[in-house]
């Protein structure tokens, strides 16, 4: 009986949680309105990772964001150690590079607004090698965890719909 108590307490306790506290219990939806506004309120001329959603679905962390990235010549990577993401090109071209193999890697800051709100621990560097691939509007891209990614060239400014699978559940919950 003690632990039927504990369990309705519990319950309870855990329905009172705000939000971004708690286990998503039902769909969560993200509006075109949403997605276009996010897309056109990105600033031109600079790089621009804005998170719209990272929900908790049940042992791992979902999410989805808009990233901008100008035109550029200058190769940085990234790689994400535990996060994997999705990318569905909307606007702009540029040739993606990836690798298993990260040159110069520095850590991020564990404690740090991109590794909190968006990436979960990685680490920056340059990558030589790689493979490179031309992508542009309506294509898809996978990166699994592990795999450095970033661009060597953008030709036109690129806009991309990123969705986040964070296993380890690192990076904070935004419902809103």
């Amino acid at each position: 009986m003690r632990a039927a108590a504990a369990l309705v307490t519990l319950t309870v306790l855990t329905a009172m949680l705000p939000g971004p506290l708690r286990a998503q219990t039902g769909a969560v939806r993200v509006t075109s309105e949403e997605l276009q506004a996010t897309v056109t309120g990105a600033p031109e001329g600079r790089v621009s990772d804005q998170q719209i959603r990272m929900i908790d679905a049940g042992g791992m962390n979902l999410g989805v964001g808009v990233v901008h990235r100008p035109v550029t010549t200058t190769l940085s990577a990234i790689v994400h150690h535990r996060q994997a993401e999705i990318y569905r090109v909307v606007e702009g071209r540029g040739i993606l590079v990836t690798s298993n193999e990260l040159a110069g890697a520095t850590e991020l800051d564990g404690e740090g607004a991109v590794v909190r709100t968006l990436t979960g621990p990685s680490a920056m560097g340059t990558i030589e090698g790689g493979t490179r691939e031309p992508i542009g509007p309506g294509d898809v891209v996978f990166i699994p965890a592990g795999v450095a990614h970033g661009f060597s060239e953008i030709t036109e400014a690129i806009t991309y719909i990123v969705y986040r699978i964070d296993p380890d559940q690192l990076v904070e919950l935004k419902n809103h």
